[in-house]
């Protein structure tokens, strides 16, 4: 049987796997298009970002607790700011395409399945057939 640990492990690492090629594709073929489309600010800001972010991914199969609750923490304010933040202020100034879109609400979906798996995890609760 899987674990949820690493169910979650898995989605986190889809989700900031999507959203680290995108960041590279926008820092690279969409560059100079908004203030966010740069190398420099893809190499400064979002690589400790995703450094950070995939090793508290890996963590989370360790099943301990403390790691759980900061996923969970960590989760479900990256999904505020997608929806306050990122979709209102910094995606319309990219000028966005499907591309754009897609990548945006897969993102965010993907951390939604992740705070649920979690919550059943931290819960004790099981998904029965």
């Amino acid at each position: 049987m899987v674990r949820y640990a690493t169910q979650v492990s898995w989605v986190l690492i889809a989700a900031f796997a999507l959203s680290a090629l995108y960041e590279l594709y926008r820092s690279t073929a969409r560059a100079g298009t908004s203030k966010y489309d740069s190398m420099r600010g893809f190499l400064t800001q979002a690589v400790p970002f995703y450094a950070v972010a995939f090793a508290l991914a890996v963590l989370v199969r360790t099943g301990w607790q403390w790691v759980a609750w900061t996923a969970l923490a960590v989760a479900v304010a990256l999904i505020l700011v997608s929806i306050l933040y990122y979709s209102p202020v910094m995606l319309p100034q990219r000028k966005p395409g499907p591309i754009d879109w897609l990548e945006d609400k897969v993102y965010t979906g993907l951390l939604f399945v992740a705070v649920a798996l979690l919550l059943y995890d931290l819960l004790g609760k099981t998904l029965v057939p």
